[in-house]
């Protein structure tokens, strides 16, 4: 048999979970990729192929982990205005500092900030909603990882656009702009039913089907927000956006802590997918979403970080050990939200809820070569009696050794290749003294 030629091979991995549909694993096996995609999986392959080869020892391979829903650029108000109601937060913290300084400046350096951190612990694909959503483009295309992105659209005036018509045009411009970037996904980011009209929803809606993108939307977050729906349009969130036509399989809903039961049924039937994010609604006492109902009527559930303002940070691997644990306590049952099932929620649940399941979110032959290597060879995740469990219950993301995007190494002996640490650490503390005049004025 003829050696074929390969770009990169990773060799002797002690567990590879695939997160396929039949979620295949695979033990002291490789991984071979060629043209950014993986060409072939699983035992002996090394000796059918040669080139790069990379061997891995002490390794777990996982699908690249996909954030569901977080606001990049907000990592330069980590910690800002913690331990605050909501309101307080928002209106005499974050308010003023983002209507103050949001920029292209801003954004660019809170999301290089915020890539280093996803790519270093094991992100490989991001959903984005904020502004200057072309800085975060530029970002994420120089590091080379994956982001859907979409700036914010609400109806009064914000760092993006003077009116809601305004932002649905600068979107429309912007998925003109990245229709071919292998890395920006554009996507249309509707801010939530409280703060959009229904024309606006519609407005956004009729864009992200022409163009055929995801509609990214926050629903039913706080009760403030259903109360405040009910109160205006005589309906709750999910009732009121499928009474205007906007919930479908390509909505994907941040949040989502108070469906009713008659609203997860809506969520199933019209395929609409979910961005859990524990951390951040844990930490701004929104409450507790009912994951598990959703997933057992068929709602797809991807998780997300939210914010660094509110989480306060970008690790997938945390998340969601935070998820399986936080439903197991408040269910009282210990058999809810089991680890292959939190682990599918950052992969192929995640994929799923981005409409990307046919290129990321398993291992798979034909797929994109986007890969994590997690380091087992610590006494305190070892012995190893299951690799699901030891991930979710064990491990961070700092026990992320290795990140592949594309086939391309982007993390190696956990050192972030595309990124330049002192640098951040200086825009870092550049941003923090510029925002600290605000409270001394």
């Amino acid at each position: 048999m003829a050696v074929k030629q390969a770009d990169l091979i990773l060799t002797d991995i002690d567990y590879i979970l695939t997160m396929d549909d039949s979620l295949t694993e695979y033990k002291d096996a490789d991984i071979v990729i060629k043209d950014g995609k993986i060409v072939d999986i699983g035992k002996d392959k090394k000796s059918e192929y040669y080139g790069k080869t990379v061997v891995c020892k002490n390794k777990i391979a996982i699908p690249g982990l996909i954030n569901t829903h977080t606001h990049a650029a907000m990592t330069l108000l980590r910690g800002y205005g913690s331990d605050n109601p909501l309101k307080v937060w928002l209106e005499e913290y974050i308010w003023p500092a983002e209507g103050r300084f949001v920029s292209y400046e801003f954004v660019k350096d809170g999301t290089e900030i915020a890539v280093y951190e996803m790519l270093r612990t094991g992100t490989t694909t991001f959903v984005d909603m904020y502004f200057y959503e072309n800085a975060v483009a530029d970002v994420i295309q120089k590091a080379g990882i994956r982001g859907i992105l979409s700036t914010g659209i609400l109806d009064f005036p914000t760092p993006g656009a003077k009116t809601p018509d305004e932002g649905i045009r600068k979107t429309v411009d912007f998925i003109n702009e990245y229709k071919d970037s292998p890395f920006v996904i554009p996507a249309i980011g509707p801010h939530a039913p409280y703060t959009c009209s229904p024309e606006t929803l519609k407005k956004a809606y009729e864009v992200a089907e022409k163009y055929d993108i995801l509609y990214h939307i926050h629903i039913a977050e706080t009760e403030f927000e259903v109360n405040t729906v009910k109160e205006k349009y005589g309906k709750t969130p999910v009732e009121h956006l499928d009474s205007v036509g906007v919930l479908s399989e390509r909505t994907l809903a941040a949040h989502m802590v108070y469906p009713s039961d008659k609203e997860i049924d809506i969520l199933s039937e019209r395929q609409v997918k979910v961005a859990h994010c524990p951390e951040s609604n844990l930490k701004l006492a929104s409450g507790i979403a009912p994951v598990p109902e959703m997933i057992q009527r068929g709602v797809i559930v991807g998780i997300g970080t939210d914010g660094t303002a509110s989480n306060d940070n970008l690790d997938i691997i945390g998340e969601i050990s935070t998820a399986a644990k936080l439903h197991k306590g408040f269910k009282k049952d210990p058999t809810v939200l089991n680890a292959k099932e939190a682990l599918l929620m950052a992969t192929r649940w995640g994929a799923q809820a981005v409409r990307m399941e046919d290129k990321i979110g398993s291992l798979e032959t034909g797929k994109f070569a986007d890969i994590v290597l997690l380091d087992m060879n610590d006494p305190r995740l070892n012995p190893l009696y299951d690799p699901y469990t030891q991930i979710v219950y064990s491990s961070s993301g700092l026990d992320v050794d290795t990140v592949i995007i594309g086939g391309e190494i982007k993390v190696l002996s956990k050192k972030v290749l595309p990124v330049n640490k002192d640098y951040l650490l200086e825009k870092a503390e550049y941003w923090k003294r510029k925002i600290d005049e605000i409270r001394k004025k």
